[in-house]
């Protein structure tokens, strides 16, 4: 009697004549498109940081160096005006006028005011920190809402304030941009996130990513 080996359920290397599973097309079709939508998604990120940078660093420079833009020629930092004697002290309605008032010209207001500019603008240049960033640059730009106040319908003397929007505002949409390049760290493409995200006390402090 000729012994038959009992047959037991064939796997795909054995419908493959001993070859490697084949892959199912469809899903390498669809794992490419996912990776690609991301790859793009990253890119999208990327640029959105650069031109943001931009924005921070033009104004910085622009104030700094009075490039004829809204700081007139011999009128910038560097010949002795003030970054913030002129918005602060033209702040006329909401409950900080005073205050702001108060503040213009004043050197410590002038320092934090440009800091804050040039530390935004390299961060989101360079794709580093961009967590601190969005904590730091919706600090700023919270407090020129305030400043501005678009909830006013008219001015300390009565005037029309003219305010577009009594609650968002491009203040309100650079700080959900800050915090949405953060969450999608958009440093690691076409910036330094990556390397710095390796750094040792990156990595013991994760609030600095």
């Amino acid at each position: 009697m000729a012994l038959h080996q009992r047959p037991g359920p064939r796997t795909d290397r054995d419908l493959t004549n001993g070859s490697a599973p084949v892959p199912d097309p469809g899903t390498s079709a669809a794992a490419r498109q996912a990776a690609a939508g991301s790859a793009a998604l990253a890119r999208t990120a990327a640029t959105a940081r650069l031109l943001t940078a931009l924005t921070f660093l033009w104004a910085f420079g622009d104030k700094t160096f009075g490039w004829g833009y809204a700081t007139p020629s011999g009128k910038g930092w560097i010949d002795g005006g003030s970054p913030t004697r002129g918005f602060l002290s033209g702040v006329s309605a909401g409950p900080l006028e005073e205050v702001c008032h108060s503040w213009a010209g004043a050197a410590w207001a002038d320092w934090l005011f440009m800091l804050g500019l040039l530390g935004i603008g390299v961060a989101l240049a360079s794709g580093v920190a961009l967590r601190a960033t969005a904590v730091a640059g919706t600090l700023m730009m919270a407090l020129m809402w305030a400043a501005e106040w678009p909830p006013a319908r008219h001015l300390s003397d009565g005037a029309p304030s003219m305010s577009t929007n009594p609650l968002v505002d491009y203040h309100v949409l650079y700080a959900a941009l800050l915090t949405v390049l953060a969450v999608a760290c958009a440093g690691r493409t076409w910036g330094l996130g990556r390397w710095w995200e390796r750094q040792p006390v990156v990595r013991r402090n994760r609030w600095l990513r």
